[in-house]
């Protein structure tokens, strides 16, 4: 057998059957199925495919943004991700200048040219913005300075700067010349995604007859008071060909309204990202980005300094995981798949995970006294990552 390959003893996280996992020069070489069905016990290893995370601004006080970022910034940042069990995203762009973006676009593009690990974690970016709503409340934590009207020959500029990389677009569609670029975004192969908006019920269903695929982080991004009937929320639910992403991070979805989202719309046609910010692993405390002051505060959110409005998250998509099942009645199953098949299947990437010849990018977790999953070991193509939390490797080699 390679010197180089490791087997792993667990029970699959799809079916609770126990099987051992043979890897391989980054891929999967064999899976066989143990004879014993016997219930375990929580301090079992399990396995499931990692998570992939289409909204990801930065960490540690580092953006895939800004103009200060480097090689090695947005190779800790994935690295970061890494150990929480993220071993694909979409490095998110907020809305900024159409100078600031192309100078961000090419930095990214560069790095993920020069580096097949990171061109392997980051397969296409996602742009939040800038043709979003102005308007406070659906714009969010965007600076509004920058916001303007859906222009496809700026589009077209910024997609050469990123040598075609942007594979995901959120937009409000209630802006002029929004359905015409929804248009041909969807015809250049572009997933369209709808979030910061006010748009009304025939603005929302005029964009999904467009080509309109996604509502980005359902619930958020929108009017602190709402119509009770009429209002954006409500359309995007009741539209079954929209697709969500649902932040499920404690603080962007009181848990009675996580579980409405999730019942409506499935976890069959539902992401979950953490939407983490610059600021996301950072301490308490205020902070300087995108030109605005944002503050961590002691409970775990981030908000626009002197606001009630969130600005992306604190956390990873492994907290998410385990608040879809404790605060929105998701199965296990249900959550690792919105966390890592859905968004997969979003972008029309491959699927499979648990099958010869895979490319092994794994997840092992052990369940906690209140049920709920912490990861203890990522694989990346074959390559061990140590969790975030410490918790001792509990792989056995046979």
């Amino acid at each position: 057998m390679n010197n180089n390959s490791v087997t792993v003893k667990a029970l699959r996280y799809d079916t609770g059957e126990p099987v051992v996992v043979t890897i391989a020069d980054g891929c999967i070489r064999s899976v066989e199925t143990i004879p014993d069905a016997s219930r375990r016990p929580l301090a079992e290893l399990w396995i499931g495919p990692a998570f992939f995370d289409v909204q990801i601004n930065g960490a540690l006080g580092k953006a895939f943004g800004s103009p200060n970022v480097t090689f090695e910034d947005i190779a800790e940042i994935v690295a970061e991700c890494r150990r929480h069990g993220i071993t694909r995203l979409c490095p998110t762009l907020i809305t900024d200048s159409e100078a600031n973006l192309k100078a961000a676009l090419r930095r990214l593009s560069r790095a993920i040219a020069e580096d097949r690990g990171l061109e392997a974690a980051l397969p296409g970016i996602h742009l939040e913005g800038p043709y979003i709503s102005p308007l406070d409340g659906p714009r969010g934590a965007h600076p509004r300075m920058h916001v303007r009207r859906p222009d496809w020959e700026e589009f077209q500029r910024l997609q050469d700067a990123a040598d075609g990389r942007i594979w995901l677009v959120t937009l409000a569609p209630e802006l002029e010349g929004a359905i015409r670029l929804i248009e041909r975004l969807t015809a250049s192969g572009v997933v369209v995604a709808l979030g910061h908006t006010a748009a009304s019920g025939m603005q929302i269903r005029d964009a999904v007859a467009a080509g309109a695929r996604l509502s980005t982080h359902l619930g958020n991004g929108c009017a602190a008071m709402l119509p009770r009937h009429e209002n954006p929320i409500w359309e995007q639910l009741a539209e079954d060909r929209l697709w969500a992403s649902l932040i499920a991070d404690g603080h962007h979805l009181p848990p009675a309204v996580l579980r409405c989202l999730l019942r409506c719309k499935t976890p069959l046609r539902t992401l979950l990202t953490c939407d983490a910010s610059v600021l996301a692993g950072l301490p308490p405390g205020r902070y300087r980005v995108w030109e605005q002051e944002l503050e961590i505060v002691p409970e775990g959110k981030i908000v626009v300094a002197g606001t009630p409005y969130l600005a992306g998250s604190w956390v990873f998509t492994d907290h998410c995981v385990r608040l879809a099942m404790q605060l929105g009645g998701a199965t296990l199953k249900e959550a690792v798949d919105m966390a890592a098949i859905r968004p997969r299947q979003l972008l029309g990437l491959s699927i499979s995970w648990l099958e010869v010849g895979a490319t092994a990018d794994l997840i092992l977790f052990r369940f906690d006294e209140q049920g709920l999953p912490h990861i203890v070991e990522t694989f990346v193509a074959g390559k061990s990552y140590p969790a975030a939390e410490g918790i001792e490797t509990a792989r056995e080699n046979l």
